[in-house]
Protein backbone atom coordinates (compact mmCIF):
# COMPACT_ATOMS: atom_id res chain seq x y z
CA UNK A 1 0.00 0.00 0.00
CA UNK A 2 1.21 3.63 -0.16
CA UNK A 3 1.27 5.71 3.18
CA UNK A 4 2.47 9.34 3.82
CA UNK A 5 5.44 8.94 5.61
CA UNK A 6 7.64 11.01 8.72
CA UNK A 7 11.10 9.33 8.95
CA UNK A 8 12.66 12.31 10.84
CA UNK A 9 11.07 15.24 12.80
CA UNK A 10 10.67 18.26 10.59
CA UNK A 11 7.36 20.16 8.75
CA UNK A 12 5.68 19.12 6.13
CA UNK A 13 8.22 18.77 3.33
CA UNK A 14 9.89 16.00 5.42
CA UNK A 15 6.95 13.58 4.26
CA UNK A 16 7.11 10.96 1.71
CA UNK A 17 5.21 8.96 -0.35
CA UNK A 18 6.05 5.27 -0.23
CA UNK A 19 5.59 1.93 -0.87
CA UNK A 20 4.81 -0.29 2.79
CA UNK A 21 3.53 -3.78 3.72
CA UNK A 22 -0.26 -3.52 4.58
CA UNK A 23 -0.53 -3.33 8.17
CA UNK A 24 -2.30 -6.39 9.80
CA UNK A 25 -5.15 -6.13 12.33
CA UNK A 26 -4.21 -7.87 16.03
CA UNK A 27 -6.81 -8.66 18.49
CA UNK A 28 -9.57 -6.32 19.06
CA UNK A 29 -8.83 -4.75 16.28
CA UNK A 30 -9.74 -3.86 12.42
CA UNK A 31 -8.33 -3.37 9.29
CA UNK A 32 -9.86 -0.38 7.07
CA UNK A 33 -9.24 0.24 3.70
CA UNK A 34 -9.27 4.05 3.75
CA UNK A 35 -11.54 6.65 1.50
CA UNK A 36 -10.63 9.79 3.51
CA UNK A 37 -8.89 11.24 6.58
CA UNK A 38 -9.01 14.62 8.39
CA UNK A 39 -6.33 17.01 8.55
CA UNK A 40 -6.00 18.60 12.43
CA UNK A 41 -3.89 20.71 14.18
CA UNK A 42 -1.98 17.58 16.43
CA UNK A 43 -0.95 16.55 12.76
CA UNK A 44 1.09 19.62 12.88
CA UNK A 45 3.21 18.89 15.94
CA UNK A 46 3.44 15.38 15.84
CA UNK A 47 5.54 14.78 12.52
CA UNK A 48 8.27 17.93 14.52
CA UNK A 49 8.02 16.07 17.53
CA UNK A 50 6.31 18.64 19.35
CA UNK A 51 2.94 16.60 20.20
CA UNK A 52 2.38 15.39 23.66
CA UNK A 53 3.12 11.70 22.84
CA UNK A 54 6.20 11.02 19.93
CA UNK A 55 5.13 7.84 17.89
CA UNK A 56 7.72 5.89 16.80
CA UNK A 57 9.45 6.49 12.96
CA UNK A 58 8.29 5.66 10.77
CA UNK A 59 4.84 6.77 10.99
CA UNK A 60 2.49 8.43 8.93
CA UNK A 61 0.25 10.94 10.67
CA UNK A 62 -3.63 11.20 10.43
CA UNK A 63 -5.94 10.37 13.76
CA UNK A 64 -9.82 10.98 12.07
CA UNK A 65 -10.41 8.11 9.55
CA UNK A 66 -13.15 7.14 7.46
CA UNK A 67 -12.89 3.94 5.46
CA UNK A 68 -14.38 -0.09 4.69
CA UNK A 69 -13.81 -2.48 7.02
CA UNK A 70 -11.53 -5.27 4.40
CA UNK A 71 -10.37 -7.90 7.82
CA UNK A 72 -11.34 -7.97 11.51
CA UNK A 73 -8.54 -9.35 13.83
CA UNK A 74 -9.26 -12.02 16.28
CA UNK A 75 -12.55 -10.99 19.13
CA UNK A 76 -14.05 -8.48 16.76
CA UNK A 77 -17.58 -9.61 16.38
CA UNK A 78 -19.10 -5.93 16.42
CA UNK A 79 -17.76 -5.84 12.97
CA UNK A 80 -17.40 -7.27 9.64
CA UNK A 81 -15.61 -7.05 6.36
CA UNK A 82 -17.51 -4.53 4.12
CA UNK A 83 -19.10 -2.35 7.30
CA UNK A 84 -18.33 1.51 6.49
CA UNK A 85 -16.91 3.01 9.64
CA UNK A 86 -15.57 6.19 10.99
CA UNK A 87 -12.62 5.20 13.29
CA UNK A 88 -10.36 7.54 15.40
CA UNK A 89 -6.63 6.01 15.33
CA UNK A 90 -3.52 7.36 17.36
CA UNK A 91 -1.97 7.79 13.83
CA UNK A 92 -1.59 6.24 10.67
CA UNK A 93 -4.43 7.98 8.43
CA UNK A 94 -2.69 9.05 5.73
CA UNK A 95 -2.20 5.84 4.28
CA UNK A 96 -4.06 3.28 1.82
CA UNK A 97 -4.82 1.38 4.91
CA UNK A 98 -5.27 1.93 8.49
CA UNK A 99 -5.69 -0.63 11.48
CA UNK A 100 -8.47 0.84 14.19
CA UNK A 101 -9.77 -0.70 17.16
CA UNK A 102 -12.86 -1.93 17.10
CA UNK A 103 -13.95 -0.53 20.48
CA UNK A 104 -12.54 3.42 18.88
CA UNK A 105 -15.16 2.74 15.20
CA UNK A 106 -18.38 3.96 15.08
CA UNK A 107 -20.76 2.55 12.07
CA UNK A 108 -20.98 5.55 9.39
CA UNK A 109 -24.48 7.22 8.44
CA UNK A 110 -25.66 6.25 5.12
CA UNK A 111 -26.54 9.60 4.43
CA UNK A 112 -23.10 10.90 5.24
CA UNK A 113 -20.14 11.49 2.61
CA UNK A 114 -16.96 9.34 3.36
CA UNK A 115 -15.28 13.02 3.44
CA UNK A 116 -17.64 14.16 5.77
CA UNK A 117 -17.09 11.57 7.48
CA UNK A 118 -13.63 11.82 8.24
CA UNK A 119 -13.71 15.32 9.28
CA UNK A 120 -16.76 15.19 11.81
CA UNK A 121 -15.86 13.34 14.85
CA UNK A 122 -13.18 15.33 16.26
CA UNK A 123 -13.97 18.38 15.52
CA UNK A 124 -17.41 18.14 16.45
CA UNK A 125 -17.07 15.47 19.55
CA UNK A 126 -14.50 17.99 21.32
CA UNK A 127 -16.86 21.24 20.74
CA UNK A 128 -19.94 19.28 22.03
CA UNK A 129 -17.69 18.18 25.18
CA UNK A 130 -16.31 21.56 25.92
CA UNK A 131 -19.55 23.63 25.26
CA UNK A 132 -21.77 21.06 26.87
CA UNK A 133 -19.72 18.90 29.29
CA UNK A 134 -17.24 21.52 30.49
CA UNK A 135 -18.65 24.87 29.67
CA UNK A 136 -22.49 24.06 30.18
CA UNK A 137 -23.56 26.80 27.84
CA UNK A 138 -27.12 28.03 27.98
CA UNK A 139 -29.46 29.31 25.67
CA UNK A 140 -29.17 33.52 25.92
CA UNK A 141 -25.06 33.18 26.67
CA UNK A 142 -22.87 34.91 24.52
CA UNK A 143 -20.68 32.60 22.95
CA UNK A 144 -17.09 34.20 21.97
CA UNK A 145 -15.02 31.95 19.38
CA UNK A 146 -11.58 32.43 18.73
CA UNK A 147 -10.13 31.12 14.73
CA UNK A 148 -13.52 30.67 14.43
CA UNK A 149 -13.09 30.00 10.34
CA UNK A 150 -11.18 26.60 11.36
CA UNK A 151 -13.05 23.47 11.54
CA UNK A 152 -13.43 23.62 15.30
CA UNK A 153 -14.29 26.73 14.97
CA UNK A 154 -16.86 26.46 12.67
CA UNK A 155 -18.30 23.15 14.81
CA UNK A 156 -18.30 25.94 17.53
CA UNK A 157 -20.25 27.90 15.73
CA UNK A 158 -23.18 25.50 14.55
CA UNK A 159 -23.15 23.90 18.19
CA UNK A 160 -23.38 27.55 19.38
CA UNK A 161 -26.33 28.33 17.65
CA UNK A 162 -27.95 24.93 18.51
CA UNK A 163 -27.50 25.41 21.92
CA UNK A 164 -29.48 28.60 21.41
CA UNK A 165 -26.13 31.02 22.47
CA UNK A 166 -25.57 34.37 20.85
CA UNK A 167 -22.29 33.48 18.58
CA UNK A 168 -19.41 36.28 18.27
CA UNK A 169 -16.61 34.77 16.21
CA UNK A 170 -13.10 36.32 15.77
CA UNK A 171 -11.11 35.79 12.98
CA UNK A 172 -7.86 36.80 11.07
CA UNK A 173 -9.07 38.30 7.64
CA UNK A 174 -11.85 40.17 5.78
CA UNK A 175 -12.26 36.32 3.40
CA UNK A 176 -12.83 34.42 6.93
CA UNK A 177 -15.19 37.03 8.30
CA UNK A 178 -17.52 36.35 5.81
CA UNK A 179 -17.08 33.00 5.45
CA UNK A 180 -17.97 32.40 9.43
CA UNK A 181 -20.95 35.25 9.13
CA UNK A 182 -22.42 32.78 6.43
CA UNK A 183 -22.33 29.64 8.44
CA UNK A 184 -24.51 31.56 10.65
CA UNK A 185 -22.28 33.38 13.43
CA UNK A 186 -24.53 36.39 14.96
CA UNK A 187 -21.27 38.94 14.69
CA UNK A 188 -17.52 38.63 13.64
CA UNK A 189 -14.23 40.91 14.14
CA UNK A 190 -10.96 40.37 12.68
CA UNK A 191 -7.75 39.97 14.80
CA UNK A 192 -4.32 41.26 14.21
CA UNK A 193 -1.88 38.88 13.05
CA UNK A 194 1.71 38.32 14.61
CA UNK A 195 2.76 39.88 17.92
CA UNK A 196 0.48 42.37 20.01
CA UNK A 197 2.05 44.95 22.08
CA UNK A 198 0.24 46.73 25.10
CA UNK A 199 -1.79 48.77 23.78
CA UNK A 200 -3.02 46.09 20.65
CA UNK A 201 -3.88 43.97 23.30
CA UNK A 202 -6.20 46.34 25.38
CA UNK A 203 -7.76 47.43 21.94
CA UNK A 204 -8.30 43.40 21.32
CA UNK A 205 -10.26 43.15 24.18
CA UNK A 206 -12.45 46.37 23.87
CA UNK A 207 -13.49 45.28 20.40
CA UNK A 208 -14.14 41.51 22.06
CA UNK A 209 -16.03 42.91 24.81
CA UNK A 210 -17.78 45.97 22.50
CA UNK A 211 -19.30 43.24 20.29
CA UNK A 212 -20.04 40.40 23.15
CA UNK A 213 -21.96 43.29 24.53
CA UNK A 214 -23.17 43.54 28.46
CA UNK A 215 -20.61 42.29 31.08
CA UNK A 216 -18.60 40.34 27.71
CA UNK A 217 -18.31 36.98 26.85
CA UNK A 218 -20.44 34.26 29.13
CA UNK A 219 -18.29 31.27 27.48
CA UNK A 220 -14.73 32.09 25.16
CA UNK A 221 -13.83 28.92 23.41
CA UNK A 222 -10.37 29.84 22.48
CA UNK A 223 -8.94 27.53 19.44
CA UNK A 224 -6.19 29.94 18.73
CA UNK A 225 -4.22 30.89 22.21
CA UNK A 226 -0.71 33.04 22.17
CA UNK A 227 -1.33 36.50 22.22
CA UNK A 228 -5.14 36.15 21.60
CA UNK A 229 -5.56 34.59 25.08
CA UNK A 230 -5.04 37.00 26.93
CA UNK A 231 -7.31 40.46 25.39
CA UNK A 232 -10.13 37.55 25.37
CA UNK A 233 -10.10 36.72 29.05
CA UNK A 234 -10.13 40.36 29.82
CA UNK A 235 -13.29 40.60 27.71
CA UNK A 236 -15.07 37.26 29.43
CA UNK A 237 -18.10 38.20 31.71
CA UNK A 238 -18.31 37.22 35.93
CA UNK A 239 -18.56 33.57 36.30
CA UNK A 240 -17.57 32.95 32.39
CA UNK A 241 -16.05 29.97 31.23
CA UNK A 242 -12.76 30.05 29.12
CA UNK A 243 -12.17 27.00 27.35
CA UNK A 244 -8.59 26.23 26.14
CA UNK A 245 -8.87 24.73 23.23
CA UNK A 246 -5.64 24.59 21.18
CA UNK A 247 -2.68 27.55 20.48
CA UNK A 248 -1.28 27.36 16.75
CA UNK A 249 -0.22 30.81 17.68
CA UNK A 250 1.65 29.46 20.41
CA UNK A 251 0.72 28.70 24.30
CA UNK A 252 -0.26 31.76 26.51
CA UNK A 253 0.92 33.43 29.14
CA UNK A 254 -1.65 34.36 31.18
CA UNK A 255 -1.59 36.57 34.45
CA UNK A 256 -3.66 33.84 36.99
CA UNK A 257 -4.87 37.24 38.98
CA UNK A 258 -7.29 37.16 35.57
CA UNK A 259 -9.78 34.84 37.06
CA UNK A 260 -9.76 35.98 40.11
CA UNK A 261 -10.42 39.36 39.77
CA UNK A 262 -13.38 38.42 36.70
CA UNK A 263 -14.40 35.33 39.08
CA UNK A 264 -14.47 33.52 35.80
CA UNK A 265 -12.87 29.79 35.05
CA UNK A 266 -10.09 28.47 33.05
CA UNK A 267 -10.97 25.27 31.61
CA UNK A 268 -9.01 22.45 30.05
CA UNK A 269 -10.40 20.61 27.26
CA UNK A 270 -8.68 17.04 26.41
CA UNK A 271 -11.23 15.13 24.38
CA UNK A 272 -8.82 12.01 24.42
CA UNK A 273 -8.68 11.42 27.95
CA UNK A 274 -12.15 12.13 28.33
CA UNK A 275 -13.18 9.42 25.40
CA UNK A 276 -11.32 7.34 27.77
CA UNK A 277 -12.81 8.42 31.04
CA UNK A 278 -15.92 8.60 30.34
CA UNK A 279 -16.69 6.32 26.97
CA UNK A 280 -20.61 6.37 27.90
CA UNK A 281 -20.58 9.91 27.79
CA UNK A 282 -19.22 10.80 24.68
CA UNK A 283 -21.78 7.85 22.93
CA UNK A 284 -24.24 9.63 24.49
CA UNK A 285 -22.58 13.02 22.82
CA UNK A 286 -21.77 11.14 19.43
CA UNK A 287 -25.45 10.06 18.83
CA UNK A 288 -27.10 13.76 19.32
CA UNK A 289 -24.29 14.75 16.76
CA UNK A 290 -25.65 12.00 14.46
CA UNK A 291 -28.66 12.95 14.51
CA UNK A 292 -28.71 17.10 14.24
CA UNK A 293 -26.44 16.07 11.69
CA UNK A 294 -29.41 14.29 10.56
CA UNK A 295 -32.12 17.03 10.72
CA UNK A 296 -29.54 19.66 8.86
CA UNK A 297 -27.97 21.58 12.08
CA UNK A 298 -24.81 20.65 11.83
CA UNK A 299 -22.47 19.59 8.76
CA UNK A 300 -18.77 19.71 8.11
CA UNK A 301 -17.23 22.39 5.75
CA UNK A 302 -14.62 21.21 3.89
CA UNK A 303 -12.65 23.66 2.48
CA UNK A 304 -10.31 22.10 0.47
CA UNK A 305 -9.33 18.17 -0.58
CA UNK A 306 -6.24 16.83 -1.17
CA UNK A 307 -5.50 13.76 -2.54
CA UNK A 308 -2.66 10.58 -0.83
CA UNK A 309 0.40 12.06 -2.46
CA UNK A 310 -0.32 15.59 -1.84
CA UNK A 311 -1.12 14.82 2.16
CA UNK A 312 1.65 17.35 3.37
CA UNK A 313 0.23 20.35 1.52
CA UNK A 314 -2.50 19.44 3.30
CA UNK A 315 -0.57 19.72 6.51
CA UNK A 316 0.96 23.13 5.72
CA UNK A 317 -1.94 24.55 4.56
CA UNK A 318 -3.46 23.85 8.39
CA UNK A 319 -0.02 24.98 9.67
CA UNK A 320 0.02 28.19 7.71
CA UNK A 321 -3.79 29.01 9.14
CA UNK A 322 -4.91 28.99 5.69
CA UNK A 323 -8.00 26.57 5.89
CA UNK A 324 -11.65 27.60 5.55
CA UNK A 325 -13.57 25.12 7.27
CA UNK A 326 -11.91 21.44 7.39
CA UNK A 327 -8.81 19.77 5.28
CA UNK A 328 -9.55 16.28 4.37
CA UNK A 329 -7.24 13.80 2.47
CA UNK A 330 -8.79 11.42 0.65
CA UNK A 331 -7.38 8.29 -1.12
CA UNK A 332 -10.25 6.39 -2.66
Amino acid sequence: MKALLSREPGGPETLTLETVPDPVPGPGEVLVSMRACGVNYPDVLVIEDRYQFRPQRPFAPGAEIAGVVEAVGKGVTTLKAGDAVIASVRMGGMAEKAVAEAARCLTKPASMPFDEAAAFVLTYSTTIHALRDRAALQAGETLLVLGAAGGVGIAAIELGKAMGARVVAAVSTPEKLNFVMEQGADDALIYPTGALDRTAARDLSAQFKALCGGDGADVVYDAVGGDYAEPAFRAIAPEGRYLVIGFPAGIASLPMNLPLLKNASLVGVFWGDFVKRRPERHAQNMRELFQLYEDGAIRPRIGARFALKDGAKAIARLRDRAALGKIVVTTG
